[in-house]
C-alpha cells in the first residue's frame, strides 16, 4: 500500500492567484510534479474548483483534472517558489 506524503499548505498569495483565475474562467497553465525525482509535467486547462479532501487543498480543472496544490510548481508564470 502506498501512502502519500503529508500535504504541505501553499501561501495564501499564491491560493488568490489560483482563485482568480478560477474567477476569470480563462485557460491557464499547470505546471507540476508528479514525484521527488520526476520531471515536471504541463497540463493546459480553465480552473473550475479549489476544494479539500480529506484536508489536503486541491484544484479540479473544467475537463476533471485533479490536483493536489501542494505538488504545483507554478501557474502561468507565477512559480510557487516566490510566494511566501
Amino acid at each position: 500500500m502506498e501512502t502519500k506524503p503529508t500535504y504541505q499548505p501553499v501561501s495564501c498569495s499564491f491560493y488568490d492567484e489560483l482563485e482568480a483565475r478560477a474567477t476569470l474562467g480563462q485557460p491557464c497553465t499547470l505546471r507540476y510534479r508528479t514525484g521527488a525525482d520526476a520531471p515536471p509535467v504541463t497540463y493546459r486547462g480553465i480552473i473550475a474548483d479549489l476544494f479539500i479532501r480529506d484536508k489536503v487543498e486541491c484544484l479540479r480543472l473544467a475537463d476533471g483534472f485533479e490536483l493536489r496544490l501542494d505538488t504545483l510548481l507554478a501557474v502561468d508564470d507565477k512559480e510557487l517558489r516566490n510566494y511566501c
